[in-house]
């Protein structure tokens, strides 16, 4: 479904990405976890089209994407969800998910219920129809943004912190979605800061620092790896109690591994 190959992305100088390397399969959930500045964002940028890589490329179902605009690559069916949801505020609810009908392009003619599926995954977006989107509270935000993605049927959604500022039962809400949506066949990358979670509901996993993958594998597996526990899943380490940030994980694997 998605091939990223060998791709850099520069700011000025600055090495956002390095030589990253992503696999997706059709039908599969992937996670994307890293520390604040890993250059998360950026890898879901350059997928979408929003930023052009350096060097490398982006294959979507075959054929490469890199360079192409990104409402090209929207109406080929990769969908973004951004962090910070970027809804329209003063647009009803059932105005933005409208829009979302602009990324079918040429699909547009398969016809389909999306409003009806949209509707069916998040109730609650049917009860607030005609209320504006920014009067919404940020868990319901979160869902109109994904909703609004849906519109445009994608056949990848990428997801840039979908739990962000969200209360654990909203996030909760959010997720099982998302577990949904993917048993039902669609293909999803998410970008998510609680990794924890993220591990808990995706099949493979990457691990980005520094711009640079430094760990991939089975999200269980990963879940278990005594280094991601030590990093990302909250177990207080000597660096934390000692009031210092904790080493990177690349830097744990070179002490891991020198003789």
């Amino acid at each position: 479904m998605l091939k990223v190959e060998e791709i850099s992305v520069d700011y000025g100088g600055v090495h956002a990405l390095a030589n990253v390397s992503v696999e997706l399969a059709e039908g599969s959930i992937i996670a994307l976890i890293g520390p604040n500045g890993a250059g998360k964002t950026t890898l879901l940028n350059a997928i979408c089209g929003t930023v052009k890589p350096s060097e490398g490329r982006v294959l979507f179902r075959g054929q490469d994407i890199t360079g192409i605009a990104a409402y090209r690559i929207a109406r080929r069916g990769l969908l973004h969800v951004p962090e910070g949801r970027h809804i329209l505020g003063p647009l009803s609810v059932g105005e933005n998910l409208e829009l979302g009908r602009l990324a079918l392009g040429d699909r547009a003619a398969g016809g389909g219920n999306d409003l009806e599926r949209v509707y069916g995954l998040f109730p609650v977006l049917q009860s607030r129809r005609e209320q504006e989107g920014g009067s919404l509270s940020g868990g319901e935000q979160q869902m109109l943004a994904i909703g609004r993605a849906l519109m445009g049927r994608p056949r990848l959604l990428l997801l840039d912190e979908p739990s962000l500022g969200l209360s654990p039962l909203l996030s909760d809400q959010v997720f099982a979605a998302l577990q949904q949506l993917n048993r039902e066949g669609l293909t999803i990358l998410l970008v998510e800061q609680n990794a924890r979670r993220a591990l808990q509901i995706t099949q493979h996993a990457y691990v980005l620092e520094q711009g640079r993958i430094v760990r991939s594998g089975p999200s269980a597996d990963l879940a278990g790896d005594p280094a991601i526990i030590e990093h990302y899943l909250g177990r207080e380490s000597a660096d934390n109690r000692a009031g210092q940030a904790p080493a990177s994980l690349s830097q744990a694997n070179l002490k891991e591994t020198r003789p």
